[in-house]
């Protein structure tokens, strides 16, 4: 089923209004030659075309010389579009040449040289197109196309009707659903003129809308209510007032009308409902037309109150148009739903429970049905009369247009394409560009319409960008499109919506994706989009120079990829040029430092995104693309300057330079580029380029300025030239100053800030080092309703805030750097304003180093001056003092930091969730903070204050309630007046820097530890983690009474250099103590006595230099008992490094945990023993052993332990040997380094199935490996010694048929790689390969690496002699190549100059001694 004819009277109704356009056929006529009315036959020929699309739309199904016919006529309607716009850019240009001279384009006249040749290639293109366009017409006749009165295709098909009768036994899914909408149909509304409420339900097709009516309609409760009257209509797609009103009247009174006229029929149906309750359901609306609904519902005003018209639609609008109340937005069903619905419907009468299915199945299903019931449903049906996995696995791959045709589903969403207007078809279509599940915003996909020349100008003269915006909305509102449930600025489309896009674009858009890398027919491909990957080499775009027509060349960072990739040259140099239809071209995020200049070949261009590059500048051909309209360069770090004559760029809308920091002035002209929407930043210039006055032409600026290097701008006339407050659709606006202050004009800088007034529109302003003395009193006028954020940053000479207290809709206010400013008075609040700052809801005051006093109204009255204040912030103020306000009722956060003269001190905060305190005077609180709702609270360095704060502090620890939130006090230097009076439970406290830790030890030893005040106290404290960190250097031990009690203890001991164990008081007393991180204690000699608590998970140690062994074990412990191998122990995971004292582990340990998942030690340079073996049923995951000089034998065992997966072991030298047995079969990752004495690999290496890694580097002592060779499954294989690569390269490197990458290192005296004379066969499998230490290497063998069709990655190091790569080039499927220490071979590849650079050229990513080629 296609939907070819609906896109075709869509592209037709463009061509149409293009072909009689005034400005065109004036043109032409211009040009001479007959083109006029070649131009006229084509709308004729048109005409006469169009008249039998849907004929053909019906016979392509079965007619495939009628397909052809319709793609054949799709091409050729592109075809024409691009001769149409090929007129308009000459347009264009004749018109930027005739302002650049002050001429008229008239002037500019046919006989010119390229005028003649344009008109001798328009000629031929346009016969060229008629010819084609007679060839369609005639064929018309051949095949027997026909014109149908009405010009519906018969193909269509309405969906069938609905009743009120229940089809499903059970419904899953909506429950919650039901509920609401039962709510709303039992409420009882307040009586409006109308007696009736509409219940408008909103969903995308097959979303279950009427089902959900139906269950709502039958529900028992409604029954119950007893409605008098109760009818469901299906209205469908055509809204017939007379027929919707008889079907209606014939449901309300069960008999049959057979009245003709509206009148008629209304009557009787007042009479019907006169006075009566009703409960109404009109299922499948279409309709827009607000006065068709109002002539529908007049009979029902009599009726009586509380009743209820339940409506069912795709669209939004039309439920805005019909309800009286919002709308009900019906979701998509959860996957486990969508199972059940589908299992319901496949095996109904069947025992689903007998198949096995499997997960991956299962996804499939889920991911196929994609939240809507009717495709769980249709795929139910389906696979019930299929009986055999291979027929399910046909349904789940089929597209959705290639399903039996007796579903439901595509003429379900069929019809919402079908609605459509002809303006939103293109719009619909050009969307499956995208990829499934690819989220876009809105501005993204209006610009590319824009581009794509999708939206035309309308007769209301409104802007592209809001015909765009309509048209988004439209589509949003239709259900089509979606919000993202992970980021509300975005959209998606849901799988089968884009497989209906996918099916209307036919040929049209294509995506390389992973699983489709080849191009099918090239020539008939319009648009082209791809995922970004890291790098991307020539092959990715193999085929696309034989798409000429291509308009499209959009990569997507599907992946969220960072800024980085690597796009090889190729694409720049030879593909793009030949690209001549492109509209839309994007390079964003890729490293390409320089444009060429053939870019002006693609005069069609009208989108242009190099953001995040590396380029430096643009080539100045760049301006003669009269059509381009967007050209995106944010944050293109190394971009110097634009283009000089960027004036002639006379269609440009839309310029974001954001984030280019380089540019330091706007080339001049920026006046004459009058459709600019979007100027992210002005850069005023000393020289000859762009100034402020300027901006004064740019009367469609809208979202956000940035003028910059104000400092250049003295003349305050040129700033009134600006004429910044008539720009209405200006809403955020930032003025930045640059340069130092003692060489600035202070005087002339107010009178610019003060004529760079904007309009009072403008929502966010922004004023950085601006060096006046005074703000302008424009800045604090209440006409600024609109400002929601203000920022003062670095005004370093301002001695005073302007009075900002007026502004209603404020409700964030920024004062940062500014130098001089001493007190912040009740002027800020404004002259005889009693209600200052009714919204502000954040305030930051940062980096005033001469504050000294801010009126808060404590003293002066205003009582009400920040009721709505939401987060206060007061940072590096070191002279201030006095009072924080002290009525703050909505206040969450409160944070106040390096304000040495500041006694924090507030009472009435009711909602504080985050209080945060650090290095000031000191802490005041002297109301209850409810601990319900505090989140964070963080005190350091401050003199502490604290009484009846309920939730911090209390008298009676047996009957307070915990604060089961965060509390950090550190640095405190009072500590005692927190601690006199106990501590709340938190979830943590960290303690650090204390002057005398040593302090609060007796507090500890005086806790009664009764079994009710371990209920009700828990110090210091769960579940996170205690920190006890930072120069704790009195902290010898911990006391050895009982320690805390607490239920899940995270605890990180840091920089003690007193502690020498962790007595029994914690070892044995914190019976819940799940990991212990230890750092930098430079005493510490051991962590405990005869073992370590049971539930002990993770063990961390880093840089003690002290430390012998973890465990001393008592003398009269039993083996089985002690140290690390009790029975009862949970030890999981145990590190040690930088220990240079520690000898083993555990005096008496035999073996080590059975629970133990993670075993990693490094540099502990004396450790001669880890245990005798491990666990015979041990859990052992990973092994890393590194740097450990001493240690001379791994624990036996090794072989038992079925759970590991990776062994690596760097640098022990005294290490001989694995246990006598070998690994355990389940290894996957094994890597030995430079151990000098280790000698052999396992004999059974070979029997390792699962192995993929192997690593050898620098192990002289290995000189073969075993005689069975390496298991064949290898997909990693290092070699770093010239003895194991002569032994690997007899055995036969071509076995390992699954190598991917191969390493090798000191290889032999080989002047060839690979060395064809001694049979060298590299895996044709190798993705990567790297060459290193080949000192008499001269040349790579040609017939060696072309055999190596899917290598991506080649490095070549240390090889000296090596001069040449060969003749015919590395494989094609390269994407990175990195040379290191390679004279000759760096000359030779020099770019541009080289010898080799050829053969290089195309690979996207090459470094040269860690230098990126490019750069």
């Amino acid at each position: 089923m296609a939907v070819g004819e609906l896109l075709l009277s869509a592209f037709f109704q463009v061509l149409f209004d293009r072909l009689a356009s005034r400005d065109l056929l004036n043109f032409v006529r211009q040009l001479q030659g007959g083109l006029d009315s070649e131009l006229k036959k084509w709308e004729n020929t048109l005409i006469m075309i169009q008249a039998v699309l849907s004929d053909a739309e019906e016979k392509q199904l079965t007619d495939r010389a009628v397909k052809i016919w319709l793609d054949d006529l799709r091409d050729l309607a592109y075809d024409a579009e691009d001769i149409l716009d090929e007129f308009a850019t000459d347009a264009l240009k004749q018109e930027s040449m005739a302002e650049n001279s002050n001429h008229s384009p008239a002037c500019f006249n046919c006989f010119s040289p390229s005028s003649v040749k344009f008109n001798i290639d328009m000629d031929s293109k346009i016969k060229s197109i008629t010819s084609r366009l007679d060839e369609l017409c005639a064929k018309r006749i051949v095949l027997g196309l026909q014109l149908i009165p009405g010009g519906m295709s018969n193909a269509w098909k309405r969906r069938p009707p609905s009743s009120s009768v229940p089809t499903e036994r059970v419904v899953y899914g909506r429950d919650e659903d039901k509920a609401r909408i039962l709510e709303m149909v039992l409420s009882d509304d307040p009586t409006t003129d109308a007696n009736f409420c509409v219940i408008p339900i909103v969903g995308m097709a097959g979303a279950g809308k009427t089902t959900l009516a139906r269950e709502v309609y039958n529900d028992r409760a409604v029954q119950n209510l007893k409605f008098d009257v109760k009818a469901w209509v299906c209205v469908s797609d055509d809204f017939d007032v007379l027929s919707i009103s008889r079907a209606l009247l014939e449901s309300i009174t069960s008999t049959t009308c057979d009245l003709k006229t509206l009148n008629e029929v209304q009557v009787k149906l007042k009479i019907a409902v006169d006075g009566k309750r009703f409960l109404l359901v009109l299922d499948d609306v279409w309709n827009e037309n607000y006065n068709l609904w109002e002539i529908l519902k007049a009979p029902f005003r009599a009726g009586a109150p509380n009743s209820k018209i339940i409506v069912t639609t795709r669209h939004s609008n039309v439920a805005s148009t019909m309800g009286s109340v919002e709308h009900y937005s019906l979701k998509l069903l959860s996957d486990e739903d969508c199972w059940s619905v589908f299992v319901k419907h496949g095996f109904e009468s069947k025992d689903a429970g007998a198949h096995q299915f499997s997960e991956l199945f299962r996804k499939k299903i889920v991911a196929k049905c994609g939240g809507l019931p009717l495709a769980a449903s249709t795929l139910g049906g389906l696979l019930r009369t299929r009986h055999t996995e291979d027929a399910w696995e046909d349904i789940l791959s089929s597209k959705m247009w290639d399903l039996p045709q007796q579903t439901d589903i595509l003429p379900v969403l069929r019809l919402s394409y079908h609605y459509l207007p002809s303006h939103l078809k293109r719009c619909f279509t050009y969307c499956a560009t995208f990829p499934k599940d690819y989220e876009f915003e809105k501005n993204e996909l209006v610009f590319l319409w824009m581009a794509e020349g999708m939206i035309q100008q309308s007769r209301t003269d409104k802007l592209l960008e809001d015909l765009g915006n309509e048209f988004f909305c439209d589509l949003l509102s239709r259900s089509l499109f979606q919000q993202s449930s992970r980021d509300v600025r975005k959209f998606v489309m849901h799988d089968l919506v884009h497989d209906l896009a996918q099916l209307a674009s036919g040929d049209t858009s294509f995506r390389l994706e992973e699983v489709n890398k080849q191009l099918r027919t090239f020539e008939r491909i319009r648009h082209f989009s791809y995922p970004c990957a890291w790098y991307e080499g020539k092959n990715k775009f193999y085929g696309l120079n034989k798409a000429p027509c291509l308009r499209t060349f959009l990569p997507l960072n599907v992946r969220g990829l960072p800024t980085g990739n690597y796009i090889t040259n190729m694409v720049l140099l030879d593909l793009l040029p030949k690209l001549k239809k492109l509209r839309v071209l994007s390079l964003e995020g890729y490293c390409i430092a320089y444009i060429p200049n053939s870019i002006k070949d693609l005069k069609l261009l009208r989108y242009i995104n190099f953001s995040r590059t590396l380029i430096e500048s643009l080539p100045e051909s760049i301006s003669s693309l009269f059509n381009l309209q967007f050209l995106l360069l944010r944050t293109c770090h190394r971009l110097q300057k634009l283009p000089s004559n960027m004036r002639n760029l006379l269609n440009l809308h839309h310029l974001d330079i954001g984030g280019s920091s380089l540019i330091t002035e706007m080339p001049s002209g920026m006046n004459r580029l009058k459709f600019l929407q979007t100027l992210s930043d002005f850069i005023v210039g000393r020289g000859i380029g762009s100034g402020l006055k300027d901006l004064k032409n740019l009367t469609f600026l809208c979202g956000k300025l940035c003028i910059l290097r104000l400092e250049n701008a003295n003349d305050s006339w040129d700033a009134r030239e600006a004429s910044l407050g008539d720009k209405k659709g200006l809403e955020e606006l930032s003025l930045g100053w640059g340069s130092p202050f003692h060489s600035r004009n202070e005087i002339a800088e107010e009178k610019v800030l003060d004529m760079l007034q904007p309009h009072t529109n403008i929502k966010k302003l922004e004023i950085t080092r601006y060096s006046g003395r005074k703000f302008p009193i424009w800045l604090g006028d209440p006409s600024f309703s609109n400002m929601v954020t203000l920022k003062l940053i670095g005004c370093a000479n301002c001695t005073s805030l302007p009075a900002v207290g007026k502004l209603v809709s404020l409700k964030e206010l920024t004062i940062r750097r500014m130098l001089v400013l001493r007190s912040i008075g009740s002027e800020i609040c404004g002259k005889d304003c009693s209600t200052p700052f009714q919204s502000l809801e954040t305030l930051c005051f940062s980096d005033l180093p001469e504050l000294e006093f801010w009126d808060t109204g404590n003293q002066t009255g205003y009582v009400e001056i920040f009721p709505r204040l939401v987060e206060l912030y007061i940072e590096w103020c070191p002279k201030l003092s006095g009072k924080l306000p002290d009525h703050l009722p909505a206040l969450e956060t409160l944070a106040v930091s390096y304000c040495k003269e500041l006694v924090v001190s507030f009472s009435s905060f009711p909602l504080l969730r985050k209080l945060e305190i650090s290095r000031c005077k000191g802490v005041v609180c002297s109301s209850p903070i409810d601990s319900k709702l505090t989140k964070s609270i963080t005190i350091s360095n401050c003199s502490l204050d604290i009484y009846g704060c309920k939730g911090m502090v209390y008298n009676s620890p047996l009957h307070s309630k915990p604060l089961s939130t965060p509390v950090t006090i550190s640095n405190i230097l009072e500590f005692g007046k927190l601690l006199k009076q106990g501590l709340l439970p938190a979830e943590f406290l960290g303690i650090g820097d204390s002057q005398d830790i040593g302090f609060w030890r007796p507090w500890f030893q005086s806790i009664n530890y009764g079994e009710e005040a371990v209920q009700g106290l828990r110090i210091i404290t769960l579940p996170e983690e205690v920190s006890i960190d930072e120069k704790c250097m009195s902290l010898v031990s911990f006391t050895e009474r009982k320690f805390f009690p607490i239920n899940r203890l995270h605890v990180k001991i840091e920089n003690s250099g007193a502690l020498k164990s962790l007595l029994e008081g914690m070892m044995y007393n914190c019976a819940q103590l799940k990991s212990l991180n230890i750092e930098g204690c430079d005493s510490l000699e051991f962590i405990a006595r005869g073992k370590l608590p049971s539930f002990l998970e993770g063990i961390e140690i880093h840089d003690c230099k002290k430390l012998q062994c973890l465990v001393v074990d008592e003398e009269d412990a039993s083996a089985a008992s002690s140290s690390l191998s009790s029975s009862s122990m949970a030890l999981k995971r145990l590190v040690i490094s930088g220990c240079s004292e520690l000898t083993n582990l555990s005096s008496r340990s035999r073996q080590l945990s059975e629970e133990l998942e993670f075993l990693k030690i490094d540099d502990c340079p004396k450790l001669e023993s880890i245990a005798e073996s491990f666990h015979g049923d041990g859990r052992v995951k990973r092994i890393f052993i590194s740097n450990c000089g001493n240690l001379k034998s791994i624990p036996k065992g090794l072989q038992n332990l079925n759970c590991l997966e990776g062994v690596t072991i760097w640098n022990c030298p005294s290490l001989v040997s694995f246990p006598e047995r070998g690994l355990p079969s389940t290894v996957t990752n094994v890597s030995i380094a430079s151990c000098e004495k280790f000698k052999a690999l396992p004999e059974d290496l070979h029997k390792l199935n699962y192995l993929q890694r192997l690593a050898i580097r620098e192990c002289p002592s290995i000189v073969s490996f075993p005689e069975a060779g390496f298991p064949t499954n290898l997909t990693s294989l290092i070699i770093a010694n010239i003895k194991m690569y002569k032994a690997i390269i007899q055995w036969g490197l071509h076995r390992l048929t699954s190598l991917l990458d191969l390493y090798i290192n000191e290889g032999d005296n080989a002047e060839s790689f690979p060395d064809e004379r001694m049979g060298i066969i590299l895996p044709a499998s190798l993705t990567g390969l790297s060459i290193s230490g080949f000192p008499n290497l001269k040349c790579l063998s040609a017939m060696g690496f072309q055999s190596l069709a899917s290598l991506e990655f080649l490095r070549i190091s240390n090889c000296p002699k090596l001069k040449s790569f060969p003749e015919v080039g590395l494989p094609s499927s390269l994407l990175r190549l990195q040379i290191e220490d390679c004279s000759w071979l760096k000359k030779q590849c020099k770019r541009d100059k080289g010898k080799d650079w050829s053969k290089i050229a195309h690979i996207p990513y090459v470094t040269i001694d860690g230098k990126f080629i490019f750069d």
